[in-house]
């Protein structure tokens, strides 16, 4: 992991963040590893996905997910050429409709984010319309691969602090954001180890 972990990209770069992190806080070092790398790829229809799946089930963001890329509909030419009808036959909601139809007009330059500073991924992706800050930070952790940006909004995070650190109330997403400072430059390591606790406390997976 170069340069202080500010990339993800390789198994051994999670383990050297891990142990890194818990010199930084050793309560982590009660996770059984080996964390996940949890890489996955990045572009329009990862982000389509990401739209697809919010505030559904996994089954039915996958059957959706299912319908868009078999109708040709998982690429940023077709979703602007498509109808609303089209879209809607796919099982989207009027309001995401309008969300794939935003990210399609924004023409990010999904090569350019590769190389851009997280900051300047987040401002560009929050700025699309059906794109909030915990999207954007699951698309530059896991899709870009960067080392030290935390999704302190998601609930399976939360519960994980909670139940590591024997808090007595969930951390509110404000909490959880100032709980995480302390794990720079790998707060994307701490997000990894903190769904890995939840799932194995509670026998059920983290919000990805």
């Amino acid at each position: 992991m170069a340069q202080e972990w500010a990339r993800i990209e390789t198994e051994a770069d999670v383990a050297e963040g891990f142990a890194h992190l818990c010199r930084i806080e050793p309560r982590f070092a009660v996770i059984a590893g080996p964390l996940p790398l949890r890489r996955r790829a990045d572009g329009f229809a990862a982000l389509l996905n990401a739209i697809v799946g919010q505030q559904v089930s996994t089954a039915s963001a996958a059957a959706i997910w299912g319908r868009l890329q078999a109708a040709g509909l998982d690429e940023e030419a077709a979703v602007s050429g498509a109808t609303e009808a089209d879209l809607q036959a796919c099982g989207l909601s009027r309001p995401k409709v309008r969300y794939a139809k935003a990210l399609a007009a924004a023409r990010i330059d999904y090569g350019a984010l590769r190389e851009a500073p997280v900051e300047e991924v987040l401002a560009t992706l929050i700025a699309v319309p059906g794109i909030g800050r915990w999207t954007a930070e699951i698309y530059a952790k896991f899709a870009l691969g960067h080392g030290d940006v935390f999704a302190a909004g998601d609930l399976a995070l939360q519960e994980g602090a909670k139940l590591l650190f024997e808090l007595s109330a969930r951390p509110s997403e404000k909490e959880m954001r100032a709980m995480a400072e302390a794990w720079r430059p790998v707060r994307a390591i701490a997000a990894r180890a903190l769904w890995a606790y939840y799932r194995e406390k509670t026998k059920r997976e983290g919000a990805i």
